[in-house]
């Protein structure tokens, strides 16, 4: 494995909006920079001491600096761009990896201040400002167009811009906010497959499972109306919803999920293992409406369960229609509890497409050749270490 001069490592910072996902998603990402003699430095607002343990471990330093995820005040949000500029002078990296879209935005800003020589940006699905519905429709067209007038002077600057599927490349081609030779398809996050192992198949009751952040976009309303249809036909069948209130402005209330749950829709034990919950589940449903691609279907996926998702951007590169689940159109609970009722008629189904599910994500979500794929992208993995650093320090 190749490594940098002890004496002079290369500095790379990784900024995200979210510590949680960074650890759980990317821990193997960081291990392979600083596997390399990579000095990581990774920026995140809200870390605990515990988390902060948990970076640490990784062979990375953390660092917190201020960011609303979904916040839109403006002086707010100059308040976070100049925490994070602040705390990247202090640092001074000779590489600027930023995940998701903002901070890819403000990173980008950031990069062009302090002369970053390298920035990257890996983008990992477009969000509520993308997302084309009813609810809140002026603050989506604000935050949008805000969105495309900062890509312009930040993400439009930056040497590669990483996506996990082509519909979200193809759209920011299209607006100009990249160039077709900036960006790649990197695909999905992926999943350690020796982490995630293939368990029995659920037949009694049959349990549909929906594991998300809870707001409109992930489809729950789709999936609470789709669960009341199954539940007058088949009464025995079970339903869960995973997941924890959420800040997106188009989160749902703790209230409005207990009236689910006590008219007896589904359970919702809240945000709880994954990796439990998964054992007890029959079917895994992700109606979204848009995702980069869905790490909840990958780790489904890699414990062979089937999968119910949209024909949207994200959510289609994780199913083969009639081969480990099915597809079904956005905003349709009706199509929902049709594909819901095939397995409940047919429950050989959930073992047969559950087996195609780990044989899928094996072939396509393997954590460790995602990251090759990044790493080639960053042309880390094409140069002696030695070569990387003379590079980026005589610029």
């Amino acid at each position: 494995m190749e490594k940098t001069s002890n004496h002079n490592p290369v500095r790379l910072a990784i900024v995200c909006n979210q510590v949680f996902s960074l650890i759980h998603f990317r821990k193997h990402l960081i291990r392979e920079f600083t596997g390399r003699g990579y000095e990581v430095c990774v920026f995140t607002p809200c870390i605990t001491a515990e988390e902060s343990k948990q970076i640490i471990a990784l062979g990375a330093r953390p660092v917190a600096y201020i960011l609303s995820r979904s916040g839109i005040n403006p002086f707010f949000e100059l308040f976070s761009l100049i925490s994070l500029y602040l705390k990247l002078r202090q640092f001074r990296p000779h590489v600027l990896l930023t995940i998701m879209l903002k901070p890819s935005l403000y990173g980008g800003v950031v990069a062009r201040l302090l002369r970053i020589p390298r920035y990257y940006c890996l983008i990992t699905g477009l969000g509520f400002s993308f997302t084309q519905t009813d609810k809140k429709r002026f603050v989506r067209y604000i935050a949008r167009n805000a969105i495309q007038y900062l890509a312009q002077f930040s993400i439009k600057t930056a040497s590669a811009v990483m996506f996990q599927n082509t519909d979200d490349m193809q759209l920011f081609i299209k607006n100009r906010l990249v160039s077709s030779d900036q960006a790649f398809c990197v695909g999905a996050t992926g999943v350690d497959l020796s982490e995630w192992h293939p368990v029995p198949s659920v037949l009694d009751p049959i349990t549909f499972l929906l594991a998300a952040r809870l707001i409109q976009e992930k489809g729950i309303f789709e999936f609470i109306e789709a669960a009341r249809s199954i539940k007058q036909r088949y009464p025995a069948t079970r339903f869960i919803l995973l997941g924890g209130i959420d800040i997106n402005p188009a989160k749902l209330s703790r209230q409005q999920v207990m009236l689910w749950v006590n008219e007896g829709i589904v359970e919702w034990p809240g945000h709880a293992d994954m990796r439990s919950w998964l054992k007890k589940a029959s079917v895994f449903v992700l109606p979204s409406y848009r995702e980069g691609v869905p790490r909840s279907t990958q780790e489904a996926m890699a414990m062979g369960r089937p999968v119910i998702t949209t024909d949207v951007p994200g959510c289609r590169e994780t199913v083969i229609d009639g081969v480990n689940g099915f597809l079904i159109p956005p905003r349709n609970a009706w199509a929902l509890a049709h594909a819901m009722e095939k397995f409940i008629l047919n429950p050989v189904l959930i073992e047969i497409m559950g087996k195609e599910s780990r044989r899928m994500a094996e072939e396509r979500f393997n954590v460790h050749h995602a990251n090759m794929r990044i790493l080639h992208v960053m042309q880390i993995s094409m140069q002696q270490p030695s070569e990387v650093h003379n590079m980026l320090t005589s610029n």
